[in-house]
């Protein structure tokens, strides 16, 4: 309980839904608008993906075809398979937002329940917006009182906790009571879910989570809505969440869910990512290409490269090394801590061309990898930040170090909006003309003008891809 003896999902309850548009400080507002434009370059993107068309053909196999319309495509789908897909595509690259002290992404859970909801309850766009931050407060707070602890435990937080900020957003949609959206919250619990299994073999299923987040969060509304009741307490219950899904060796901070809401806005400390990798390495990656470029360095000259991440990252990114070091997916690609250094060293970057299997195959870069090991970083700030550190030896024995403790991206390093708006540009051109992605970008800063929030996605329909 918080000082008010209020449960947490009461005092979030209260919040989402008495949340108005005029009480959201105008810099919330406008950087709540360039993360939903970043979604919407990466969904676009990933409409080119083979594993998006056979995630789409399974998903009419379920319910065939719907109203509801999917970024980048002109077919649509049912209320609650769109939200799967619209997810689906925003996260799958691994490209997408992330609160860091939460490890979630963010946004990749909460705009498909508003895409979705937004729709079916025919609001504009200034409430949409107010429902997505409001998905994007708590949500974060709830991923960031665990202190890394779902993932130490195995759990993938954007499936995992991204689920409850998906039923505080379609609730608010759906105008739920205060009463309801606590039962909602209650209820998603028991469907909530998203685990790290697919570490091991690059599978697809962490693409899903985000979006099977937001079915759940619309079917806990729903149901809640017409009366079901879930449990009161699901966040600090004897089973709750924290003494279910966290690891024990890790202290919950309980409190942090509740401190600062609507006062202080997590909403400006969500990262947009600068690579398409998992954000644990992003610091490496830049220490990486820093190191190189001061120091005038060559890959003839690499003998030895040590990239360093905090302890807890090391099992996601740098185990087994041998594994790791050949990189048999772009997916596993992704999460290669020796394969991310040696792109950077080879190519001063990591861009989508970087997943391609021509890249992580590549003789050189084999090479490189082979002289890449991972270590535990001391000092780092995770989980508040994503600290990384890269020591090179040189054939001259040379040795050289950079350190990044602080991820670019983060909230006190953030991309400038231009940096956002010119990696939607490049996502967005993939499959749209620049006239189009033009209007979409002017269509996404002016969203609050916007009397039906759906209209949006119109400027994102493409033929040829999904």
């Amino acid at each position: 309980m918080n000082e008010s003896n209020k449960s947490i999902s009461e005092v979030l309850a209260e919040f989402a839904i008495t949340l108005r548009y005029e009480d959201i400080p105008e810099a919330v507002i406008y950087r709540a608008k360039l993360h939903i434009l970043d979604a919407f370059g990466i969904a676009l993107a990933s409409t080119k993906q083979t594993y998006s068309k056979k995630t789409l053909s399974g998903i009419l196999d379920i319910g065939g075809k719907g109203d509801y319309p999917i970024i980048g495509s002109n077919v649509g789908l049912p209320y609650r398979e769109s939200a799967l897909m619209n997810g689906f595509l925003i996260h799958s690259l691994d490209f997408d937002d992330t609160h860091v002290a939460g490890v979630i992404h963010s946004t990749a859970s909460a705009l498909p329940s508003v895409l979705s909801a937004a729709r079916r309850h025919s609001v504009d766009g200034k409430k949409a917006l107010s429902a997505y931050i409001a998905a994007i407060e708590c949500s974060s707070r709830i991923g960031m009182a665990a202190k890394g602890g779902f993932h130490k435990k195995g759990f993938h937080p954007t499936g995992l906790i991204g689920a409850f900020g998906s039923t505080i957003a379609a609730g608010c949609l759906a105008s739920l009571s205060v009463k309801e959206l606590i039962q909602a919250q209650g209820t998603v619990y028991s469907m909530a879910s998203g685990n790290l299994e697919f570490l091991k073999e690059g599978a697809w299923t962490k693409r899903m989570h985000p979006g099977w987040a937001s079915v759940c969060g619309l079917t806990a509304v729903s149901m809640c809505k017409h009366g079901f009741e879930g449990v009161l307490s699901p966040y600090e219950g004897r089973y709750g969440v924290y003494n279910t899904c966290s690891s024990e060796d890790i202290e919950v901070d309980i409190g942090l869910v509740t401190k600062g809401l609507g006062k202080e806005w997590e909403m400006l400390s969500v990262g947009v990512k600068p690579y398409p990798a998992c954000h644990l390495t992003h610091s490496c990656i830049d220490a990486t290409r820093k190191l190189f470029n001061k120091h005038s360095l060559s890959l003839e000259d690499v003998k030895k490269v040590v990239a360093r991440v905090a302890e807890d990252s090391l099992p996601v990114v740098g185990e087994p090394l041998s594994a790791k070091r050949r990189p048999s997916s772009g997916y596993e690609a992704q999460f290669s801590l020796p394969y991310l250094v040696a792109s950077a060293i080879v190519r001063d970057r990591f861009t989508l061309a970087d997943l391609e299997k021509s890249s992580y195959t590549e003789p050189q870069v084999i090479s490189i990898c082979d002289k890449v090991f991972c270590e535990p970083m001391e000092g780092s700030l995770y989980p508040k930040y994503f600290s990384g550190e890269i020591e090179v030896t040189t054939k001259n024995n040379e040795v050289f170090i950079q350190r990044e403790e602080i991820n670019r991206g983060a909230d006190v390093t953030p991309l400038e909006p231009q940096e956002i708006i010119s990696k939607f540009e490049d996502n967005a051109s993939l499959v749209l003309s620049k006239e189009n992605y033009e209007a979409a970008i002017n269509a996404v800063l002016n969203i609050d003008d916007i009397c039906k929030f759906t209209n949006i996605i119109d400027y994102f329909k493409c033929e040829g891809h999904l």
